[in-house]
């Protein structure tokens, strides 16, 4: 008898794939990603969490690296006496499996060991960080700050002495001894990594570690009736492009009404600018720094030929420069896929608000 199993075809797909997709195939949840981090990108992952979405509580934050970091990696401090003051601690681990307690042993026992020795004032708290988290163990005892004493000074010669530093054995006796029977071990505390990459959402850094693209943008405000303060140059450098169009005196936008193109037109503009100052806005605290202004120079770049052709007057000059904007092939910038035609135009007047465009001649 033949043993032949009936092959059932799979499913067909019931989503579009996107050219996204095919390059870079299914998207990877954060929580899976950090997974493949090696130590050095760990550390540097959990530098920018405390200092972007922790930066309320501190005032300064430093990353400690190399042998002879005395148990600190990443350090928060609260007040200008840095490692004399109020600190926490962030203890970077990262490890194929939970940490378990002969993983933090060594670690509680440096900063038991430095502090005692004035090498810094024991931190207001230790927090061991792992992507994989602490083993039930290790929670238990970071739960019960007695346990933990008197499980880490059962372990101490076993697990503890030899590994404080390579320069000595570090025994448990003398004042060494009191001072640990006296120390508060409550600070030693777990730290949910889940809860560690959804504030790191908060930062700019999130959507280039992990990708997943920008939120939905907000609709951006109505221009107000009265032209702002941040917008006098940009306004300025229209009513002279008006002027040398019309070969009229074009003293404000008031004027413009003699002309209806020309006060469509600058209306437009207006909604443009704000448009842009919003995308400005809503990208500030979402991507590295330097991303907004880096859509600004490639578009200064695309339109700065057609800048400095020659036009009839200031008027067309502004025509053929937003047009040149918004025909612009931008694919390759982060920001393509939330910038819109009046975010390009409106960016054209960030540029002559700069004065890195001029429309009079």
């Amino acid at each position: 008898m033949n043993d032949f199993k009936e092959i059932i075809p799979p499913k067909p797909p019931t989503t579009i794939l996107t050219a996204s997709q095919v390059q870079n195939g299914p998207p990877i949840e954060p929580l899976t990603r950090i997974l493949v981090y090696d130590s050095t990108a760990w550390e540097t992952f959990i530098d920018e969490w405390v200092f972007y979405c922790l930066k309320s509580k501190y005032q300064k934050v430093l990353r400690f690296t190399g042998a002879n970091d005395r148990g600190i990696d990443v350090a928060g401090f609260v007040d200008d006496k840095l490692l004399e003051g109020v600190w926490d601690n962030y203890q970077c681990k990262h490890y194929a499996d939970p940490i378990t307690p002969s993983i933090a042993w060594p670690e509680i026992g440096k900063i038991l060991w430095h502090s005692f020795n004035g090498h810094y004032r024991p931190p207001r708290a230790c927090y061991f960080v792992a992507p994989r988290g602490t083993g039930t163990t290790l929670t238990q005892y970071l739960a019960n700050a007695t346990a933990l004493k008197a499980e880490l000074l059962k372990s101490w010669d076993k697990r503890v002495r030899d590994k404080i530093t390579a320069k000595q054995t570090v025994a448990l006796e003398g004042k060494f001894a009191d001072y640990v029977h006296t120390f508060d071990f409550s600070i030693f505390k777990p730290m949910s990594v889940r809860e560690v990459v959804e504030q790191h959402r908060t930062s700019p850094y999130f959507i280039p570690r992990f990708g997943g693209g920008l939120p939905a943008r907000p609709k951006p405000a109505v221009p107000p009736d009265e032209i702002q303060a941040h917008e006098s140059i940009y306004v300025g450098k229209l009513l002279d492009a008006y002027a040398d169009h019309t070969k009229a005196i074009v003293p404000d936008i008031g004027t413009l009404k003699k002309w209806s193109r020309l006060d469509r037109h600058f209306k437009r503009q207006r909604e443009a600018f704000f448009h842009a100052e919003s995308l400005r806005v809503f990208v500030r605290d979402k991507v590295e720094p330097g991303t907004f202004e880096s859509l600004q120079d490639e578009i200064y770049h695309g339109v700065v030929d057609t800048h400095d052709s020659d036009h009839p007057d200031g008027y067309e000059r502004v025509v053929a420069v937003t047009t040149a904007a918004q025909n612009m092939q931008l694919d390759a910038h982060p920001l393509a896929p939330s910038t819109l035609t009046k975010d390009r135009h409106g960016i054209c007047h960030q540029l002559a608000n700069d004065d890195r465009l001029q429309w009079k001649k």
